[in-house]
């Protein structure tokens, strides 16, 4: 193990969300995941993510994992993609339940894994424990390895660019997906390394386009739950050198990521029902998440939302499935 990297594909990758029945265990309403799958992998996205935190990965059960990473795979297969680049979060408690993830991601299907530190203990992981970490995981894994910087949800530890130095020196870490929001990182990875050797990801798409103004590679962001191919469009017109046009449209997907960072994960599912026409139920993610029942809330999503959608329809009245 640990000598299987090759690079992380370029473009837009989705982090596809996970959604649950109203039962009392809330278990997972496939019906509508395959739904949403087919439609994401229909849109065009270079890449799928599942497991992750928008997929509310910390309450899902290994079977459901495994079986999240399967349906994906066979979906894409399904529609004539069987290559579809497939990523599924490998976060745990210990390290040793992080590199078990990796060796179950990659005999379902898995291409890469999506690692998060672990941060129960945060108070005693030192920059030196976190590289450890990261390099532990990446010599036992079977897939390469993506580490995943985002300070919000593991106590506000960071991987700087010091430690990311460090790390892309290694075979198996093949990228760096940022949802810190570190332009500055993203230069300073893209300077000091070939992307195909390790690349870095806005972790967020309403800066896909300064990242890759400076080298970045793409982005793995939610709100390609919502306007995948307004994403992948702005990524095609970048590298078509049709800047005018990329940041016209990269200005106006900004504008609605506002829209969905004041509602969060739980305000992302309810418009992504409402625009899909999902049921209801699967708007609420897994308790003790809260329904999203802010009406204020809901009106500043909804109204920047649908400013927006006309030009996913258009963009999708004129792709070709």
């Amino acid at each position: 193990m640990g000598s299987a990297s090759k690079p992380f594909p370029p473009g837009v990758h989705v982090p596809t969300l996970t959604f649950f029945h109203g039962n009392p265990r809330q278990d997972i309403d496939w019906d509508t995941q395959r739904a949403h799958l087919e439609y994401l992998i229909k849109s065009g996205v270079h890449g799928v993510v599942v497991n992750g935190t928008n997929a509310e990965a910390i309450s899902l059960t290994p079977d459901e994992k495994g079986r999240l990473i399967t349906e994906t795979r066979d979906i894409a297969i399904k529609l004539g993609k069987p290559n579809l680049p497939l990523t599924a979060g490998c976060s745990g408690g210990c390290t040793r339940d992080v590199i078990d993830q990796t060796i179950a991601a990659h005999r379902n299907g898995a291409d890469f894994a999506l690692v998060l530190i672990s941060s129960y203990f945060h108070f005693a992981l030192t920059p030196a424990a976190i590289v450890d970490f990261f390099r532990e995981v990446a010599d036992n894994s079977p897939i390469p390895i993506v580490i995943y910087n985002f300070p919000d949800v593991v106590a506000g530890l960071d991987v700087n660019s010091e430690m990311l130095d460090k790390l892309s020196a290694h075979p198996n870490i093949c990228a760096v997906k940022l949802t810190c929001g570190g332009i500055a990182k993203v230069a300073r990875v893209a300077e000091t390394n070939d992307p195909s050797r390790f690349a870095a990801l806005a972790g967020q798409g309403d800066w896909l386009f300064p990242a890759l103004s400076v080298g970045g590679t793409g982005c793995i962001a939610g709100i390609a739950n919502v306007f995948p191919r307004i994403l992948v469009e702005i990524y095609n017109l970048f590298t078509q050198g049709k800047i005018a046009e990329a940041t016209k449209l990269q200005k106006k997907l900004s504008k609605a990521e506002w829209g969905l960072a004041k509602g969060g994960l739980n305000g992302t599912k309810w418009i992504v029902v409402k625009i899909r026409g999902y049921p209801e139920t699967s708007a609420d993610c897994r308790r003790p998440v809260p329904k999203f029942v802010d009406a204020e809330k809901r009106e500043c999503i909804t109204s920047r939302v649908y400013e927006l959608l006309p030009v996913e329809e258009q963009l999708a009245a004129v792709a070709s499935w």
